[in-house]
């Protein structure tokens, strides 16, 4: 969705228009981070892997689980690359953010009650930095 030279966020479903709006928000302030829409979960995508791997770090922002979502498998999904197994010159710094709280599900104060609104997504991604 959008390409960046400070690092990449990944995102999804709901979390991916207040994930674009972080990124516009962090643009504006100097900070190039970019945005990739992950619309299959279970898929890996070798190409954005590798892109990822090699960048200065790697964010996924999710409305699933921690435990179980999309964050738990990607860090595994970067050490895989061809850029982390030929000795890559570092891999990427990395996080996530996911629902960790319980709470009523689908409705829009989740992204505030589990950290995954605009404003959450810029503090991460200024500590990652």
């Amino acid at each position: 969705i959008r390409e960046g030279s400070a690092g990449y966020i990944v995102s999804f479903g709901d979390a991916l228009y207040r994930s674009l709006d972080a990124v516009v928000s962090l643009k504006a302030e100097g900070i190039d981070v970019g945005l990739i829409n992950k619309p299959t979960l279970n898929v890996v995508d070798e190409e954005i892997m590798e892109k990822l791997a090699s960048a200065p770090l790697c964010l996924v922002v999710e409305p699933l689980g921690c435990k179980t979502g999309l964050g738990s498998k990607f860090g595994s999904w970067l050490l895989m690359t061809k850029y982390a197994q030929s000795g890559g010159k570092s891999l990427c710094k990395f996080g996530s953010i996911a629902t960790h709280h319980e709470g009523c599900g689908g409705l829009w104060e989740q992204a505030y009650h589990q950290g995954f609104d605009s404003k959450s997504v810029q503090e991460k991604v200024k500590s990652m930095i």
